[in-house]
């Protein structure tokens, strides 16, 4: 008991402590701009949420559909997260949203409020008067995290948006009016088409309290949203547009007028409305819950998260909750770099997100309700595994075991017994390739997270090793079949070959180092074997990896630039012939040792990749390449850390440096490409501290070139690890000397251990290479 009590008061000085520590630092949240990356290529979202939040309250400024005549509208791919900063007019405000990702889904619930003629449809971008869009202005704009604002001007109407885990709080300030209108347009969605609205159900529970759920058939094809929404002020008048096909079967509901102050509806297109007189600069509040599991667990959700409906104070304890997660991580640098960092920290805070309701129950994946600890979604796995889930092992191993719990449970009601691939509210979407799972799983493993602290309950890492194999060895799933057989994926049975063959190889590598930790070492010896595919699919004729058949023979036609060459995925052959980041030191022996492999590197980022060779990839823009490199995908983001391997550390250095400047600036087109869930943005916040996870499920963190002056990590387990580059400047980006706890570090990396022990890294810098 003395010693729980003893334990309890060092927590407690602890953060006493950092409280006091925080308080001699400028409030944070003002150097995050969430309209960084909401312009171009980023795709993130501006709108209140807060970390980690179910709930993604944000602005929607177009409706295009994802489909034209029958074919993929491509313009559609802007909008992935709904809002593109370039646009003049916003057609309201939607409750859930993917941040960066290159592909789409949900915009669930959108409201917006009107005065005047009541319009139920949201009109065009290049005719906003046909229908209740409004322009708006960027003057007129806030965005901050947990708070966005913006003024309606076709209403001269001030929209608010402040957020909870679950209730996204609206606070709509009107002018006076006979004919205002707050409309709840369940039509509309992100990445929508025709029929991708399985079913909508509302009811009107009385003058304040609306009801019901909407189920969706996009890229999670079974996924249903429950709500609960409550007005501050009680509506005097409310009606339905449902603009539904007609049905064969119709039943006897002809009985009714369901147009006007009929307290239900049902149907796959529908639109309501709720009239108020107002007087000006009267405030209307709405509070807005969403469940995965019930309409009685949103109301649950909005009582426990939103007792009042106060919307500052409720604003307040969002940005209070934003503030207590960038102190994590506190840096030392010039404004334009702080503000780079912690949006980047917000951006990585912003999925996974929870999935679950304040009673502990969710929607599993086979359709089922279930309870448990903190459940997450979410899982945009071939993205995050890189850096994301890495940064939180490091920060926040606790949130990133109740993942790793999420996954397990995703795996023990899937039919298929897999681990998430890329889910999202009890769906699988099967979206990329590999089964990255087992990176997370073994980052956490291999680092010891899995062990814990305290009464947290932890993952099982033998259960979770035993997933992990049967996920790699399920035959059905992505050529995985022919891997097993041949040792790696022919072009002509599944397409992607070397791309998968490459990932596997690696996620197989991860698996034998969870078993090597665990000491089963017969598991061990299968998947170290199965980790050297990476080599069956080199050519050495030329250098490149390159696509085999199912005979053996490598593919006769083969571009090494192409984008969009069979065999890849999103990248080419320069880029993905680098993806071998569990054994370097092999690939460099392949590509002929070290000074070719420089010359290899020094040609990816110098030569000129013409426009025509990724004009098919929609997700690779000239915005995120440099040379052949592109930074604005994923596959590539270790490559400038392979320098280390072939004794050129200071070329590391100087692309991190190169990378960082000209690939993240603290604009709303600040960021090279999809930001992925975070993953971008993880790979800023590692390279801006010094050091990266080439590859997670190592202990080891590589070591670049820090562009912050200081920072000092608060680690979970109560101790700090202080970072700090002396003579660091824009010039001055090459180490000369590390030091860790006042002794010389020889070697090019760090180990998770001597950041989890707290102390000193200090780099000695300059403008000479050494």
């Amino acid at each position: 008991m003395a010693m729980k009590l003893k334990r309890g008061l060092s927590i407690i000085l602890l953060l006493v402590c950092h409280c006091v520590c925080m308080a001699q630092y400028d409030q944070l949240i003002k150097y995050v701009n969430p309209l960084i990356g909401t312009d171009r290529m980023g795709y993130t979202y501006p709108g209140a949420t807060v970390p980690f939040g179910s709930v993604q309250l944000s602005p929607e400024t177009d409706t295009l559909p994802y489909e034209v005549n029958g074919k993929y509208n491509k313009d559609v791919y802007k909008y992935c997260a709904g809002y593109q900063y370039q646009d003049n007019s916003i057609v309201g405000f939607s409750h859930t949203h993917f941040s960066g990702t290159g592909h789409s889904d949900l915009g669930d619930f959108l409201i917006m409020p009107t005065v005047g003629l009541l319009r139920l449809n949201p009109g065009t971008a290049a005719d906003p008067e046909s229908g209740f869009r409004s322009e708006f202005s960027h003057v007129n704009e806030v965005a901050e995290p947990g708070y966005y604002m913006v003024k309606l001007e076709k209403y001269n109407v001030l929209a608010e948006l402040t957020a909870t885990t679950r209730v996204g709080v609206h606070q709509y300030t009107f002018p006076k009016s006979d004919n205002a209108h707050i409309i709840l347009d369940a039509v509309y969605g992100i990445y929508n088409y025709p029929d991708k609205n399985v079913w909508t159900f509302m009811r009107v529970e009385n003058d304040t309290v609306v009801t019901g759920y909407r189920q969706t058939n996009g890229w999670g094809r079974t996924r249903t949203v429950y709500f609960a929404m409550v007005f501050s002020k009680p509506f005097k008048e409310y009606g339905w547009q449902n603009n539904s096909k007609k049905q064969v079967y119709r039943g006897f509901w002809r009985k009714f007028d369901q147009t006007k102050n009929f307290p239900e509806m049902a149907g796959t297109q529908v639109r309501a409305y709720f009239d108020f007189n107002t007087t000006e600069g009267e405030k209307i509040n709405i509070r807005f819950a969403i469940s995965p599991v019930s309409m009685a667990n949103a109301l649950t959700n909005l009582r426990e998260e939103t007792p009042k409906p106060d919307f500052y104070a409720i604003k307040e304890k969002a940005q209070n909750q934003w503030e207590q997660e960038l102190n994590k991580i506190v840096i030392e640098a010039d404004k334009e770099t702080k503000q780079n960092f912690y949006t980047a920290v917000y951006h990585a805070y912003l999925s996974p997100t929870i999935y679950m309701d304040v009673d502990g129950s969710y929607r599993g994946l086979d359709q089922n309700s279930h309870f448990g600890g903190t459940n997450y979604t979410t899982f945009s796995l071939w993205d995050t595994y890189r850096a994301l889930h890495p940064l939180l092992n490091l920060i926040q191993p606790g949130r990133n075991n109740d993942m790793i719990i999420s996954m397990l449970a995703h795996y023990d009601q899937s039919v298929h017994h897999m681990l998430p691939v890329w889910s999202n509210s009890a769906n699988e979407n099967w979206c990329m390739i590999g089964y990255h799972s087992v990176s997370v799983i073994a980052d956490a493993v291999v680092k010891g997270s899995h062990k814990g602290m305290g009464d947290h309950q932890w993952f099982n890492a033998n259960a979770a090793l035993n997933a992990c194999i049967a996920t790699a060895k399920h035959k059905n799933y992505d050529g995985l079949e022919y891997y097993m057989k041949l040792g790696y994926v022919p072009e002509d049975k599944s397409g992607a070959s070397v791309s998968k063959t490459l990932e596997y190889a690696y996620d197989d590598w991860c698996i034998a180092q969870i078993a090597k930790t665990l000491e089963r070492y017969d598991v061990y010896t299968e998947f170290i074997k199965r980790s050297a595919n990476y080599k069956n699919v080199f050519d050495p004729s030329t250098g490149f990896m390159r696509p085999r058949m199912s005979d053996g023979s490598f593919k006769k036609e083969f571009n090494e630039l192409n984008t969009d060459e069979p065999g890849f995925i999103e990248g080419n052959t320069w880029n993905y012939s680098l993806y071998v980041p569990h054994a370097p030191d092999s690939l460099i022996k392949m590509m002929g040792g070290k000074k070719r492999f420089v010359k290899h590197l020094d040609s990816l980022f110098t030569m000129q990749l013409p426009d025509s060779f990724f004009a098919h990839t929609e997700d690779i823009t000239r915005d995120g390449i440099i040379g052949n490199y592109v930074h604005g995908n994923e596959p590539s983001h270790h490559v400038a850390y392979l320098y280390n391997w072939a004794d050129a550390p200071w070329r590391t250095q100087e692309r991190v440096r190169m990378i960082m400047q000209k690939m993240y600036r603290p604009v709303p087109d600040g960021l090279s490409g999809n930001d992925d869930c975070g993953q971008i943005s993880a790979w800023y916040i590692f390279s801006a501290m010094g050091f990266y996870p080439v590859a997670p499920g190592s202990s080891h963190y590589d070591i670049g070139s820090p562009c912050v002056n200081a920072a000092v990590l608060y680690l979970e387990n109560g101790k700090t690890f202080s970072i700090k580059a002396k003579n660091q400047s824009s010039k001055n980006v090459y180490v000369q000397k590390i030091e860790l706890n006042g002794k010389e570090l020889d070697r090019l990396y760090i180990k998770h251990d001597e950041i989890m022990n707290g102390g000193e890294l200090v780099f000695h810098m300059s403008d000479k290479q050494k």
